[in-house]
């Protein structure tokens, strides 16, 4: 069980429901990290009292410094003070939630230093799963998934003996806001549309890939390196009610599920107590008044980042960087309103084909290939 943490992002939504489950168990904060919100980093070291914190940029770090008092914490910034949290000794965990390939590089740190990883950063996973999964077993480090479908799957293979008793993975997707509405109906949609979820409260980002079904595109690749099995033994179905967060079953036809409200604190608490459980401040799951469980099939023709997704998981290489990178860098800009919906997928699309491909690339291959596939987006 996690007796010291570090917080990679913890201003956003995951860092922040992270910090209300330390709050209710005998766990100590020992490095933040934020992007640029110092009002609430502030708030964040009055009450947990790290000794280190990192902001995103220059200009936050010194905005921090500017409402602390002494004594307050040594204050980083950039891409050094993100690989200090993710590296400070004390720390026996390391929950990284920044969002994006950011996450790459602090994860790779922690894991070197054998410290035990929270994962919601799926990026990390998606681009460079394969140097992360080595990485960890060559120090000996675990890596707990947080995103609650990948905690699913972790909790219900707790009893397998071995991945050949395994049949496949069954990733569940809420849909998004815009389950069952057609191609055409999508094409005029605004980023305040894509961003109303049905059922969880998240970041910008990561809400607009739920729309898009890019988020699970993404959770397929993770879920194939992380359980190590291949595209095939991974599939995805539609469950609007988000109290299903994914099932496994296995050769001899039993489907094991793990249920619960749709509550992020269910499944960080676990990655920070495993292998006890503890009673959680989340509200438990009542099956009596629950909704009743239904289930469908993604639509691939409609939703083309899912397509997109399913092609690359089966492609790998330099591919999961470069659709990635053209993902992020293209919801921006949908966030931004410079583009449409459907030019998400079209961007993510013309990296893919654009972008040289290696199939075994190194670590340094795969940042450049999420620094070509970036620049052609930002060029369109």
């Amino acid at each position: 069980m996690t007796k010291t943490i570090s917080i990679l992002g913890s201003t956003g939504s995951i860092g922040r429901q992270t910090l209300d489950v330390v709050r209710h168990l005998p766990i100590r904060v020992a490095a933040l990290s934020a992007g640029t919100n110092a009002e609430r980093m502030a708030e964040q070291i009055r009450e947990f009292h790290p000794r280190l914190v990192s902001m995103g940029t220059e200009a936050a770090a010194r905005e921090l410094r500017s409402l602390l008092t002494e004594p307050m914490p040594e204050i980083l910034y950039g891409e050094a003070g993100l690989l200090a949290a993710a590296s400070v000794e004390e720390a026996d965990t390391v929950l990284t939630a920044v969002v994006g390939m950011v996450g790459l590089k602090p994860t790779l740190a922690a894991l070197e230093r054998g410290k035990r990883i929270g994962l919601a950063n799926k990026e990390t996973m998606v681009c460079a799963g394969e140097l992360v999964m080595q990485t960890a077993r060559a120090n000996g480090a675990e890596i707990i998934p947080v995103d609650s479908e990948h905690s699913a799957i972790f909790q219900c293979l707790m009893g397998s003996r071995s991945r050949e008793e395994v049949k496949r993975l069954i990733l569940t997707c809420s849909g998004g806001p815009f389950f069952g509405r057609s191609r055409q109906e999508l094409r005029q949609v605004t980023r305040d549309d894509a961003l109303r979820h049905p059922n969880w409260k998240m970041g910008e980002k990561i809400t607009i890939d739920c729309a898009t079904l890019m988020n699970k595109g993404l959770e397929v690749i993770e879920a194939m390196r992380l359980y190590e099995l291949p595209a095939e033994q991974v599939d995805v179905v539609i469950h609007r009610q988000s109290i299903v967060h994914s099932l496994v079953e296995f050769v001899d036809g039993a489907v094991l599920a793990q249920l619960g409200v749709p509550d992020m604190r269910i499944p960080i608490q676990l990655a920070l107590t495993y292998p006890k459980r503890v009673e959680n401040p989340a509200p438990g799951l009542d099956l009596l008044s629950c909704p009743p469980l239904s289930f469908a099939a993604p639509d691939p023709e409609t939703f083309a980042c899912f397509a997109i997704a399913r092609a690359v998981a089966k492609q790998g290489g330099t591919a999961c960087a470069v659709m990635n990178g053209a993902n992020e860098l293209a919801v921006e800009k949908f966030l931004r309103r410079e583009i449409g919906f459907y030019e998400i997928s079209d961007l993510v699309q013309a990296a893919l084909d654009a972008v040289p491909f290696k199939a075994n690339p190194s670590l340094e291959e795969i940042l450049e290939a999420d620094r070509l596939a970036r620049a052609l987006v930002e060029s369109r």
